[in-house]
C-alpha cells in the first residue's frame, strides 16, 4: 500500500509550490493572500491583554504596590501635621491636616505611576524576557498605551488606598468642592508620570539608573512643588522656579479639587488654563515617548 501514495512533484524552476501558493480568502480554513494584514484597526485583544497583564503583575504583590505607599503617605502626615500643624495653624483656610492632605494623595498617586511604569521594560530587558512585548501583534501606539493604562490604574488604586488611611486621621476634611478638578488634575498627573517612567525605562540599562531618575529627579519635583506649603510664601524667583515645575499645577490643581483654593492663582480662568496646559504637555510627551519607543532605541539592540 506504501508504494501506492506517489510524492507530489517537486516544483521545478519557475513553478512555485502550492503549499506556499496565495489563497483567494475564500472557503473555510483558507489563509489571506500575502502581505494582507490580519489585524486591522486596534488590536483590542491583544491591548486589553497587555493591560491585563500589567495591572495582575501589581496586584499580585499589592501590599508593597498599593498599601505600603499608603502608610508611608500617612506617615508623611503625621510628621508634618505634628511638626507644623500645631497651634491650629490654617493655610488656604483650613487647618494643615486637610491642606497637606490632597497633595500627599496626588502624590503618592504621580510615584506609584512612575514606578510601575518603569518597570515594565526595564525588568524585561535585564531578564531577557523583552521579546514577549516585542513579538506580539503590538503597535507601538498599544504598547505604550497598555503600559500607561496599567500605570494610571495602580496609581488611581494607590489614590484611593491613601484616601482610605487617611480618613481615620484626625482633623482631615476631604470633602471635595469641585469633583471635575480632583479627576482631571489627578488623571494628567498619573498620566504624565507613567510616560515620565516609561520614557526611563527605555533609557535605563539597570534598576540603579531607574532608581537614580526617581531619587534625583522625580522625588525632588514631587516634594518641591508646594505639597507642604503655598507658593506665595516663597521669594519671588523660587515662586518663578516653581511654577515652571509641572508638578506644582497638579498638586495645586488636585488640592483645589477638595478645597475650592489653590495658589495657582485667584480666579477660575487659571485652573482651566492649567488644565488645558497641563493636557498639551502630556500630548507632547506621550508624542515624544511614541517616537523613541518606535525607533526601538536601546530596546531591539
Amino acid at each position: 500500500m506504501a508504494d501506492q501514495v506517489k510524492p507530489a512533484p517537486a516544483a521545478g524552476p519557475g513553478v512555485e509550490d502550492a503549499s506556499f501558493t496565495d489563497n483567494t480568502g475564500k472557503g473555510m480554513g483558507s489563509f489571506p493572500k500575502r502581505g494582507e494584514p490580519v489585524i486591522t484597526g486596534i488590536n483590542r485583544v491583544g491591548l486589553w491583554s497587555l493591560y491585563i497583564k500589567e495591572v495582575r503583575r501589581f496586584l499580585k504583590v499589592q501590599t508593597q504596590t498599593i498599601w505600603a505607599p499608603a502608610v508611608t503617605t500617612l506617615l508623611f502626615l503625621v510628621i508634618f501635621t505634628v511638626a507644623l500643624g500645631r497651634e491650629g495653624r490654617e493655610v488656604l483656610g483650613v487647618n494643615f491636616a486637610t491642606f497637606v492632605a490632597p497633595g500627599l494623595i496626588v502624590m503618592g498617586m504621580m510615584q506609584n505611576a512612575f514606578a510601575n511604569s518603569s518597570f515594565s521594560l526595564l525588568a524585561g530587558k535585564i531578564q531577557g524576557t523583552i521579546i514577549d512585548l516585542l513579538m506580539p501583534p503590538l503597535s507601538t501606539g498599544e504598547l505604550m498605551t497598555g503600559i500607561v493604562a496599567a500605570a494610571v490604574t495602580r496609581a488611581i488604586a494607590v489614590g484611593g488606598a491613601v484616601a482610605l488611611a487617611m480618613l481615620f486621621y484626625p482633623g482631615v476634611n476631604l470633602s471635595m468642592a469641585h469633583p471635575w478638578a480632583v479627576a482631571w488634575f489627578g488623571l494628567m498627573g498619573a498620566t504624565m508620570l507613567a510616560l515620565m517612567g516609561l520614557l526611563a525605562s527605555i533609557w535605563a540599562e539597570k534598576f540603579d539608573h531607574n532608581a537614580a531618575v526617581s531619587n534625583f529627579l522625580i522625588a525632588p519635583l514631587s516634594l518641591l512643588s508646594g505639597t507642604f506649603y503655598v507658593i506665595d510664601n516663597l521669594a519671588p524667583a523660587f515662586q518663578a522656579i516653581s511654577r515652571a515645575n509641572p508638578f506644582f499645577y497638579v498638586i495645586s490643581g488636585f488640592r483645589f479639587g477638595f478645597l475650592g483654593e489653590s495658589d495657582i492663582g485667584d480666579t477660575n480662568a487659571a485652573l482651566f488654563q492649567s488644565a488645558v496646559g497641563l493636557a498639551v504637555f502630556n500630548l507632547l510627551l506621550a508624542f515624544v515617548v511614541y517616537r523613541i519607543l518606535a525607533s526601538g532605541w536601546k530596546i531591539r539592540s
